[in-house]
């Protein structure tokens, strides 16, 4: 997964206006992503399995407050995700550009919270290639090391979504992207809600688990 592969989407959108093939192009992208996270998610049961009760115990050291938080403002911006395309649908560009904006921005707050949970641990020393972490027991260190792995890409995905929705904001002000061609923006809400997703599923298996 990569920002051009996401940009490659948008770019046949603008450029080969078909869109039945353009909708079954942007499913079969984001059914990769489905399973690449989705292999992600069954080498977890399958560590798990093994060793639950360090897996538990691991879940503790995670901030549950700070992890439902962002939950909340992943929602919330798949809610003004929705609305801003909604805006576009009508035509009205402004609202529709504050929306997106308001997307953009709580996606700001999202890796911040991240940040500052990442940095904590690493003053902690649970951090990938610490010697802490590797003096913890083998399965703690498996659970932290996945919580590294698969909320690291999740971040690397949510950059690319605000990348790609930079991008949208840029030619809906050009009058590249309309009401009588949202399609664009709405490729890019599906994959926002995507992103969100992965969230939703990521919350249970780290901060709930104990």
């Amino acid at each position: 997964m990569s920002a051009e592969n996401t940009m490659d989407q948008v770019h046949q959108l603008e450029h080969h206006y078909d869109p039945e093939g353009s909708k079954t192009g942007m499913w079969l992208f984001l059914f990769t992503e489905l399973l690449l996270f989705g292999g992600l998610f069954l080498i977890y049961a399958v560590y798990r399995s093994m060793d639950a009760e360090a897996f538990h115990h691991a879940a503790g050291e995670l901030n549950k407050a700070l992890g439902s938080i962002n939950t909340v403002v992943l929602l919330t911006s798949s809610l003004t995700m929705v609305l801003s395309i909604n805006a576009l649908r009508r035509g009205t560009i402004g609202r529709c550009l504050a929306l997106l904006g308001s997307t953009l921005a709580l996606s700001c707050v999202f890796l911040v919270i991240k940040f500052f949970e990442w940095r904590a641990k690493y003053h902690h020393e649970i951090f990938p290639g610490m010697e802490h972490l590797h003096s913890l027991p083998n399965g703690e260190a498996v659970f932290f090391n996945l919580y590294f792995m698969m909320t690291g890409l999740h971040g690397i995905h949510v950059v690319i979504g605000m990348i790609v929705m930079l991008v949208m904001a840029a030619k809906i002000r050009a009058g590249k992207i309309t009401s009588a061609r949202p399609d664009a923006l709405e490729y890019t809400g599906l994959y926002w809600h995507l992103v969100d997703l992965i969230w939703v599923f990521l919350l249970p298996l780290f901060y709930l688990t104990n």
